[in-house]
């Protein structure tokens, strides 16, 4: 999602792995810290011994028009790349909204918007997947299941079948540093 004050816009993220020159690329409005998701996202791969392919990668957050602003872009930009690949399977991935910020050793970094995120996944009737610091605040809206992974890793296992993550319940929020 892409805030707009308080409220939580829409952001479709699509990822395309074609021949070509290697590169990772991201269009679509991003700013800075958009832009510097990938660099963030390659030493995760790194770090869970994934490589990334000798090929193309273009990243596009749609709607095109929409700046998008923040690291919380970094969970569902992984996502995409990570279904793109196939390594988590994409109907699955399609189904959920992501936020959230990758440290380079894969953990899940709390962001802001949390809230919003889960009422913007509960009016498209879709799932939440955000930081596990985030879980609490998100479940307090309860009209979307949210799912709060402490890392990538966990994420991955999740979509594989490997070891599931319990939906977060209403809590009390903890305090980011």
């Amino acid at each position: 999602v892409a805030f707009d004050g308080i409220e939580a816009r829409p952001v479709e993220v699509q990822c395309a792995v074609s021949p070509g020159m290697p590169g990772f690329g991201i269009v679509g409005l991003p700013d800075k810290a958009v832009s510097e998701a990938r660099e963030r996202i390659r030493a995760v791969l790194a770090s869970l011994a994934i490589a990334l392919p000798s090929r193309r990668i273009t990243v596009n957050l749609s709607p095109a028009d929409l700046p998008k602003e923040g690291s919380h872009f970094d969970l569902p930009i992984a996502l995409a790349l990570l279904a793109a690949l196939e390594i988590l399977p994409r109907e699955e991935v399609a189904q959920v909204v992501a936020l959230g910020e990758l440290s380079l050793d894969g953990k899940l970094v709390g962001v802001n918007g949390a809230l919003p995120a889960a009422m913007a996944a509960a009016a498209q009737e879709r799932r939440l997947l955000c930081p596990k610091a985030c879980g609490a605040e998100a479940a307090w809206v309860g009209a979307a299941e949210v799912i709060a992974a402490p890392s990538l890793a966990a994420v991955i296992r999740h979509y594989t079948g490997e070891a599931a993550i319990e939906p977060s319940v209403p809590g009390e929020v903890e305090e980011r540093d």
